[in-house]
Order: C-alpha cells, then sequence, then structure tokens
C-alpha cells in the first residue's frame, strides 16, 4: 500500500459518503458525552468528564489497517473489517468517573454495545489502561439510516498522558534502546496507576468532610 493508492481510495466518491456518515456518528457521540457531563455538572457540581477527543481514520490509515488484516481495500471491507473507524476519547478525572460515565452510557438505548474490554482491571501486558467500548449507533440520513460502528475509549488523565507518551514510542522510528523506554514506561503505567488510586481516595476524603 503506498500513498497513491491512498489518494485515489480517499478521492471516491463513496470514500466521502461513507467520511461523512463516521464523521456524524462521532459528532453524536461526542454530544452524548457532553450532554452527561453538563447535567453531572448541574446537579452535583462537578464535571467527571475532563475533555473528549474525536477522530475518522484517514484514507492511508484504513488501508494500512486493511493490508495488515489481508483484507481487500474498498468500502464494505473496510466498515466490516475496522471497528475503530470512528472514535471517541473521553478523558475523567477520575477512575470511578470513567465506570460511572460509561454505565450511564451504555443505558441509553439507541446504543448497542458490541463488546467491552476493560484493561484498567486487566492491563494489557506493556502497562497499557483504558475501558473500551465498541458500540453501534444510528446516524439518520435523508433517505435512509445507517448504523455505525465505533470504537470508546474511557481513561483517566494520567492513563491518557501515558497512553500519549507510549503512541509516541510505538510509531517513532530509529529509536535507541527500545528495551529500555518499554521498562520505564511499564514502570510509570504502574505508577501512575497508584496514583490514580491514591488521588480518587483524597478526593473521596474531601467529599465525605462535606
Amino acid at each position: 500500500m503506498d500513498k497513491t493508492q491512498a489518494g485515489s481510495f480517499e478521492s471516491t466518491q463513496e470514500f466521502l459518503v461513507m467520511r461523512n456518515i463516521y464523521e456524524s456518528a462521532v459528532k453524536q457521540l461526542a454530544l452524548k458525552f457532553e450532554i452527561l457531563n453538563s447535567e453531572f455538572n448541574i446537579q452535583y457540581s462537578r464535571s467527571p468528564i475532563h475533555h473528549i477527543e474525536s477522530r475518522v481514520k484517514s484514507a492511508q490509515s484504513i488501508m494500512a489497517k486493511l493490508t495488515k488484516k489481508g483484507m481487500p481495500y474498498n468500502i464494505a471491507s473496510a466498515k466490516e473489517n475496522i471497528n475503530d473507524i470512528a472514535g471517541v476519547r473521553v478523558v475523567c478525572n477520575y477512575i470511578d468517573d470513567v465506570y460511572r460515565v460509561a454505565e450511564i452510557f451504555e443505558r441509553q438505548k439507541d446504543v448497542e454495545i458490541l463488546k467491552k474490554q476493560d484493561y484498567i482491571k486487566e492491563p494489557n501486558y506493556n502497562g497499557y489502561r483504558s475501558l473500551h467500548l465498541d458500540t453501534r449507533i444510528p446516524v439518520y440520513l435523508s433517505d435512509r439510516t445507517e448504523y455505525v460502528v465505533a470504537e470508546i475509549q474511557l481513561r483517566t488523565i494520567a492513563m491518557d498522558f501515558w497512553a500519549s507518551l507510549e503512541h509516541q514510542m510505538k510509531y517513532k522510528k530509529d529509536i535507541k534502546n527500545p528495551e529500555m523506554i518499554v521498562r520505564e514506561l511499564k514502570r510509570c503505567a504502574d505508577e501512575l496507576a497508584s496514583c490514580d488510586l491514591s488521588m480518587q481516595t483524597i478526593r473521596n476524603l474531601i467529599r465525605d468532610e462535606h
């Protein structure tokens, strides 16, 4: 797969239609979380969500993933084989906020939860922590309804900080001493997890004083 192929894929009308549908899906999902955060702020005078990020994979990223999976380069193949073309990241202040926000979100009747992976309770081998939800939501168009699969990642600020650094390392070429960096990242992940628990405990103690 090269840039010429990706450019050809990206310029097709079919891809532009698909991208618009997936962009509509992430807008809807982001809005759902913004509404939940606003309601929480009014009811409890605090916001469980620190910030929300969203993205739709580029044509090049989609084709790279299809190549990795050994799948054909077409829109139908992308929709069927890639669950994270649309992605929303919800960064919360505390661990219990992650689970509370996810629990409320999962109760919404127009959201279908396809898969749930809890990398907070069971971290990945490298220390990665996050709660993943593969979802399917309806996008209402002028002449039809499209059901879009999107991945939601919920994590704390500390988990997001770590994941950002790990992402840089993963895509950086010609790194010296990669084994040492991997060990350090794992150590930092464990320390940040401990810090997350301590911060939540302190928050709970402050809350209970009132």
